[in-house]
């Protein structure tokens, strides 16, 4: 039995930087740096690929299989529902959510999230928000994602996926996952905006040029504090721009 099951989130759609996915970091496409750093974890048994059913999104979907990593196809708009299908395949006991706009994520952190994790917790996320934005973690329980595929009736929540847990703690068992580096959580390390892309690119070619492939957030942290510029690049934006936007216009579905 599968117990970790990894899928990465990524579609060519993107409003903010349409076809980010594919887009070039030293000489790899953003989907390829994120799928191989996640599969640095020691403790996961599958990573996949949840995307939706568009025709944009093939020249993605040959790309990743022939990396040799599973696809899934599921709907456009219902990330939700695309997340629930693609793991009821598997069956696994826990879903880890991991988005495509990461291409610095850092999967010691995967790691010690899975470490963490309490028998009777049913979903750990970033309540605190006290990693920077780009190093994302969600895990959630495979028989809880079923409850809430079903229970979840607000198009936030077909969207952004945890969501419901996320506002009935009252309901279910959670646990936060907080930074081991304090004072990091407002810095910018996510694939949303061009300036994002800037900074992200900046970063590779530092430590590519230094063979350091599989470099740390500690090794981000003193390059960027020994190029405090770089921080500026992306700073006029706000975390969880998607997900205010989603709620600002939220409706029963």
């Amino acid at each position: 039995m599968i117990k970790y099951l990894v899928l990465v989130q990524a579609r060519m759609g993107s409003s903010r930087l349409p076809g980010k996915v594919m887009k070039l970091i030293s000489g790899k496409p953003d989907i390829q740096w994120v799928l191989e750093r996640v599969s640095q974890s020691k403790y996961i048994d599958d990573v996949m690929l949840v995307t939706s059913v568009n025709k944009n999104n093939i020249p993605l979907i040959h790309f990743v299989s022939g990396l040799g990593y599973r696809v899934f196809i599921g709907s456009e708009e219902d990330v939700l529902d695309r997340y629930y299908q693609a793991a009821r395949l598997v069956n696994p006991e826990y879903v880890i959510r991991i988005t495509a706009d990461c291409p610095l994520f850092d999967w010691r952190y995967l790691d010690m999230a899975i470490e963490q994790i309490k028998p009777e917790t049913d979903y750990l996320g970033e309540f605190t928000e006290s990693f920077p934005d780009g190093l994302d973690i969600e895990i959630i329980k495979y028989g809880i994602l079923e409850e809430i595929w079903k229970k979840s009736e607000m198009l936030s929540e077909r969207e952004h996926v945890t969501q419901y847990v996320r506002k009935h703690p009252n309901i279910y068992k959670v646990q936060n996952l907080e930074c081991p580096i304090s004072g990091i959580g407002d810095l910018r390390l996510t694939l949303d905006e061009e300036e994002d892309f800037e900074l992200i690119c900046k970063i590779y070619e530092y430590f590519i040029s230094l063979g350091k492939k599989y470099f740390v957030t500690e090794d981000i942290l003193g390059f960027i504090q020994n190029n405090p510029g770089l921080k500026e690049l992306n700073c006029m934006y706000k975390r969880n721009e998607g997900l205010l936007k989603s709620l600002k216009n939220d409706r029963v579905v």
